[in-house]
C-alpha cells in the first residue's frame, strides 16, 4: 500500500512538473496578440488583423474588394512590400504564420497612416536585417535608423522609389510605416495599461478567423477630420460619440466585405446617445421599407418599450445637464396649451424612428407612432398652420385643377390630407428633448402626419418632397440592388446605420477634402464600385453584437453567389 503511494505520488509530481514546463514554454496566441497590440500607438482608430499566409493572399488575389477599399495604388505598395521583405528567403521563415496588424492613424497630411505590425519567430535578430543589407541585387538599400531610443532600419525600396521605415518594439516584435512621422510616434509610445485602447477577440474566435477588425469609435473623429473637410459632417456622428470598442471577425464573401462581433461600451466614459439603445430588445426594422428612394444615408433607431427609452433619455440628459431647459419648455408647453407634451407623446411613441439625409442635402425624421389620430390632436396644440404651407397647397390644387379629370377628384384629396395634417411647431427644440441628441438638426420643424408615422422636416419643401416620394410610393426599398443588399443585413436591431454610395456623392463632394473624393471618380476600383455600407448594433447584455456590411455594385461583383 506504500509503495502505490509513493508511486502516486512521484506520478504527480512528473505530471506537474511537466504540465508548468509546457505552459511555462508555451506562447499562447491571445497573449501574443495582446502584446502585438500593445506595441500600437492608442490614437489608432482601426486595427486588420490577419495571418501572413499563402492562404490568405490567394483567397483575395484577384478579388475587387480591398483594392476597392484601400485603393489599387496602396495594396500595390503593400504587395511589393510583402515580397521583397517577407517573402526574402532570409526573413520567410521568421514571419510565415505570424498575425500581421495594419493599424490606421490620423495624421498631419491628408491621407491617413498606416502601420504596420508584426511579432518575428524565435531566433530572428538584428544580424539577420545585417545579413539582409549585404544582398547583392535585393532591390533594397537598408541603413540603420535610431528613433525615441530604439533601434530601426531605413529600407529604401528600389522598385517603389520610396522609404519603409521599420523599429523594433523589444520582444521581438516590429512596426514598418511609408510614414516617419508614424514611426517617430511608435517608437516614443509607451502603453497605458491602465486603459486599453481595443479589446480582443476569444482565444477560438481568433483561431477561427480568417480576419479580424478591431475599431476604437472613440479615435474615429479625429480620422473623420482629417478626411472630411466639413468638420461638422454627420455621418456616422452617433457611432463617433459612442465611447466603445469593437473585435470583429471577417465573414468572406466574394462581392461583399462583411464583420460581425461585439461592441463593448466603455463604462468609464461619459455616456453617449447610443447607450440608451443597450437597454433595449432587439426590434425587427420596418421603417426602412419607407425611405426614399433618394436616401444618400440615414439612422434608424429602435426601442421595444418606448417608456423605457423616454424615461432612460430624461435620466441621461438629467446627467448632461441640460435638465433645467428641458422643464422649462415642456412646463411653458403646459402652461401656454394645457398639453402635457412629453407624457402624451411617450404613450403614442411606437418602436422605431430614424434621421434620413438625401443626395439633394434634405433632412428628413420619420417616426412610428402608434395613433396617427391622437398624434395630430396633441400636436395641433404645440403648432400652426404656416403661410408656406397654404401657399403650396393652393398652387398644387392650381396644377391639378388643370389635370386630367379621371385623376383630379383622388389628386385633390391628397392635397387635403396634406393640408389638414401637417404644420410648423411653435416651440424650439421639442425634437431634440422628445428623442434625443441624433435629433437636434429640427429646431422649429414642419412636420406632416401621414398614416401612423410623423415626418419631420426643416422647410414644407422638404415635407412636400417626401409626401410625393409616400404617395407614389418612391422608396429605396424598391430599387434591386437595394434589397440584396439588404437581405445581407440582420432582421432585427436597434441601431442600424445605412449609406447608399451613388446617392451620397453630392454631399461626399462637398465634404471631402478633395483629393479624397478623387478616389471616387477615379476609372480605377474604389468606393464608387460599392452599392452600399451598414453598421449595426443589437443588444446583448447591455452591450451590442455588431455587424458591418459593404457591398460591391451588381455589375461590378467578381462572383455572383
Amino acid at each position: 500500500m506504500k509503495k502505490q503511494i509513493i508511486i502516486t505520488i512521484i506520478l504527480l509530481a512528473a505530471t506537474a512538473f511537466v504540465t508548468i514546463f509546457y505552459f511555462k514554454n508555451l506562447n499562447p496566441p491571445g497573449t501574443r496578440t495582446s502584446r502585438v497590440m500593445n506595441a500600437i500607438p492608442d490614437d489608432a482608430t482601426l486595427i486588420f488583423e490577419f495571418n501572413n499566409d499563402k492562404g490568405f493572399y490567394d483567397i483575395f488575389t484577384g478579388n475587387k474588394l480591398l483594392a476597392a477599399i484601400i485603393s489599387k495604388q496602396k495594396i500595390g505598395e503593400l504587395d511589393t512590400l510583402r515580397r521583397q521583405l517577407l517573402l526574402n528567403p532570409l526573413l520567410e521563415q521568421y514571419f510565415t504564420g505570424q498575425n500581421l496588424y495594419i493599424s490606421v492613424h490620423p495624421s498631419k497630411t491628408s491621407d491617413a497612416g498606416l502601420l504596420l505590425t508584426v511579432s518575428a519567430a524565435s531566433g530572428f535578430g538584428p544580424l539577420i536585417l545585417d545579413q539582409l543589407a549585404k544582398q547583392p541585387n535585393s532591390g533594397l538599400l537598408i541603413t540603420p535608423l535610431r528613433t525615441g531610443g530604439r533601434l530601426g532600419y531605413n529600407i529604401y525600396i528600389r522598385v517603389l522609389k520610396k522609404r519603409f521605415y521599420v523599429i523594433n518594439n523589444a520582444d521581438n516584435i516590429f512596426s514598418g510605416s511609408f510614414s516617419k512621422e508614424l514611426i517617430d510616434q511608435s517608437s516614443a509610445y509607451e502603453n497605458k495599461k491602465s486603459k486599453p485602447s481595443f479589446v480582443l477577440l476569444s482565444e477560438q474566435q481568433n483561431t477561427n478567423s480568417l480576419a479580424n477588425l478591431y475599431v476604437n469609435y472613440s479615435q474615429l473623429t479625429p480620422l473623420f477630420d482629417q478626411l472630411f473637410k466639413n468638420k461638422n459632417t454627420d455621418i456616422f456622428k452617433s457611432f463617433r460619440l459612442l465611447p466603445g470598442l469593437a473585435a470583429l471577425s471577417l465573414n468572406y464573401k466574394t462581392d461583399a466585405l462583411m464583420f460581425n462581433g461585439s461592441t463593448i461600451i466603455q463604462l468609464n466614459e461619459a455616456a453617449a446617445y447610443l447607450n440608451l439603445f443597450a437597454n433595449q430588445q432587439p426590434v425587427v426594422n420596418h421603417l426602412k421599407d419607407i425611405f426614399p428612394s433618394t436616401t444618400a444615408y440615414s439612422i434608424n433607431f429602435s426601442v421595444s418599450d418606448p417608456l423605457k427609452f423616454g424615461a432612460d433619455l430624461s435620466a441621461w440628459y438629467n446627467k448632461a445637464g441640460v435638465k433645467n431647459e428641458k422643464d422649462q419648455l415642456f412646463n411653458k408647453i403646459t402652461s401656454e396649451t394645457g398639453t402635457n407634451l412629453q407624457t402624451g407623446f411617450d404613450d403614442l411613441l411606437s418602436n422605431e424612428f430614424a434621421i434620413v439625409t438625401t443626395r439633394y442635402l434634405e433632412k428628413l425624421a420619420i417616426i412610428s407612432v402608434k395613433d396617427g389620430s391622437k398624434l395630430k390632436l396633441l400636436l395641433m396644440n404645440i403648432s400652426k398652420m404656416t403661410a408656406e404651407n397654404m401657399a403650396a397647397n393652393g398652387q398644387a390644387k392650381n396644377r391639378i385643377k388643370k389635370s386630367s379629370s379621371s385623376r383630379l377628384q383622388n389628386a385633390i384629396e391628397k392635397t387635403n390630407d396634406f393640408d389638414d395634417n401637417s404644420g410648423q411647431f411653435n416651440y424650439d427644440k421639442v425634437p431634440f428633448f422628445l428623442l434625443g441628441d441624433a435629433f437636434s438638426v429640427f429646431r422649429h420643424p414642419y412636420y406632416l402626419i401621414i398614416d401612423n408615422y410623423l415626418i419631420l422636416a426643416n422647410s414644407s419643401g422638404e415635407l412636400a418632397s417626401y409626401y410625393d416620394s409616400y404617395i407614389n410610393r418612391k422608396f429605396l426599398s424598391k430599387n434591386s440592388q437595394y434589397n440584396q443588399f439588404d437581405n445581407l443585413l440582420t432582421a432585427r436591431s436597434n441601431v442600424a446605420f445605412f449609406l447608399n454610395f451613388k446617392n451620397s456623392e453630392p454631399i461626399l463632394k462637398r465634404d471631402l477634402n478633395p483629393d479624397i473624393y478623387e478616389l471616387f471618380e477615379s476609372n480605377e476600383p474604389g468606393w464608387k464600385d460599392f452599392y452600399g455600407a451598414s453598421w449595426e448594433f443589437t443588444s446583448v447584455d447591455k452591450n451590442f453584437y455588431t455587424n458591418f456590411c459593404m457591398r460591391l455594385n451588381t455589375d461590378t461583383s467578381a462572383v455572383k453567389n
